[in-house]
């Protein structure tokens, strides 16, 4: 098992590239590691925590915010490019690492499924959402096995934003019994999954053309 990348070593990589990457990328990538290295000082508290390797997540791809398009779009397309520029496999293996422990719980965990709060809100008694949940968990499992990488990662994405939702909307009480499994599982998976996607970030840089929604001031100077 490859040693996982930390924020300090992440630092030292950036700092080795930054001046050769497109601004606005490297601006992306100091703020994430700024974000995963105050979540890798927090142990105690684990819905802050989560909120932290959450914002590096969000510094990593967010862009401009339109009507055309919702940030679960953009986050798949960033999964998407990402998965295309791992030539060595770091996120298919960091998949199969997390998969029997927190991963599979995260998919078995009804409280992180949309639909299923759906169902609630709605009064819908016709159980639909059980059968969506059924075929979604078996949709990752094939889809790791046939190594589909970009398919499982926006499946758990989509789990970890319902989760995001609850906390950050108020929906969820502070350090509640409630909710401890799966900000556990949620914290265990972003603290694998975020510093490989910034070391690809760091590894293979694009021209980012779409802008940051809050650019550095010197940059605008």
């Amino acid at each position: 098992m490859a040693t996982r990348p930390t924020a300090s070593t992440l630092k030292k990589r950036h700092r080795e590239v930054r001046d050769g990457q497109p601004a606005n990328w490297r601006i992306r990538i100091h703020r994430a590691i700024s974000w995963l290295q105050r979540a890798e000082r927090e142990h105690d508290d684990t819905d802050a925590r989560f909120l932290f390797l959450w914002i590096a997540l969000n510094a990593a791809y967010a862009r401009e915010f339109g009507f055309e398009q919702s940030e679960r779009d953009q986050a798949r397309q960033f999964i998407d490019r990402l998965v295309r520029h791992d030539g060595e496999g770091r996120l298919q293996q960091m998949l199969f690492e997390q998969f029997s422990g927190p991963i599979r719980t995260l998919l078995d965990n009804r409280f992180v499924f949309e639909p299923f709060w759906r169902a609630l809100r709605e009064h819908d008694a016709s159980n639909g959402w059980e059968r969506q949940f059924d075929s979604a968990r078996k949709l990752a499992m094939r889809a790791l096995m046939t190594r589909q990488t970009g398919v499982v990662l926006s499946i758990i994405a989509d789990r970890l934003y319902v989760l995001r939702n609850q906390l950050m909307h108020g929906g969820a009480t502070w350090n509640s019994a409630a909710n401890r499994q799966q900000l556990h599982d949620a914290v265990a998976i972003l603290a694998a999954m975020v510093p490989e996607i910034i070391g690809l970030m760091i590894d293979h840089p694009e021209p980012d053309q779409s802008g940051i929604t809050f650019p550095m001031l010197d940059a605008l100077a």
